[in-house]
């Protein structure tokens, strides 16, 4: 099974070309992510390409594991919020790794989709905290899926995604200047729409097996396509 991406999931989190928070806390609970959670109008936000230019180009580039020279490239495109990404990453995951990404046979890039805005803190959050982090994060948000959206308050998920962040040695004060970066969170979001687009993705996970597009799959699926093509 793939979670399916739908325009009104995309419509929660933009709206002309800039982020927007339609989801955001109540006012009561507003905390030091208020800068990012809070409304922005259609008017206000600036479009991504005006913003992409602010950006760290090393904040935007893919996250990739594996040698640039194995002789298969595999793009996984998967939310932080997906059951089915974290069930992928729990049952798949570690034997691909294992078996074809340790060994050289496979370049692994992993490409962001936002569902939601708990997705895009998330994966800013993974980004500002550094290439060497990144994939650890990854894991411990799928890991950990359950628990840290286990509940209907916004503050309180933002507050779990920053206990995450701390345990990945980022201090509150990053955090907050991470997620307060819009023009980073515009440009992501762009990112991601273009990489979408061009690759047909309509359901995570997805993924792109040198340039062909594959839906989710059992490892021993997985297995059988990479062997055939390494023969």
């Amino acid at each position: 099974m793939a979670q399916k991406l739908v325009a009104a999931a995309l419509a929660a989190v933009v709206i002309a070309g800039g982020v927007w928070w339609a989801m955001q806390p109540p006012a009561d609970n507003a905390t030091s992510t208020g800068a990012l959670l809070g409304a922005a109008s259609a008017e206000t936000a600036a479009p991504a390409d005006a913003t992409a230019a602010e950006v760290d180009p090393a904040l935007l580039a893919d996250r990739s594991m594996g040698s640039p020279d194995a002789p298969i490239k595999i793009t996984e495109y998967a939310s932080f919020t997906c059951p089915h990404c974290a069930k992928f990453n729990e049952t798949v995951f570690k034997d691909l790794k294992t078996n074809y990404i340790d060994t050289g046979k496979v370049y692994f890039t992993l490409r962001e989709v936002y569902f939601d805005k708990f997705g895009l803190l998330a994966g800013m959050m993974a980004r500002c905290g550094g290439n060497d982090r990144y994939f650890g994060f990854v894991d411990i948000f799928y890991r950990n899926r359950d628990q840290w959206l286990n509940s209907e308050d916004a503050a309180v998920i933002t507050e779990n995604l920053k206990r995450i962040g701390r345990t990945g040695g980022m201090s509150d004060a990053a955090i907050d200047s991470c997620w307060a970066d819009r023009p980073l969170a515009n440009a992501l979001v762009a990112q991601f729409q273009t990489n979408m687009t061009a690759d047909g993705i309509d359901g995570t996970p997805s993924f792109m097996i040198d340039g062909v597009k594959f839906t989710n799959m059992s490892y021993d699926e997985f297995a059988k396509v990479l062997d055939d093509k390494l023969k």
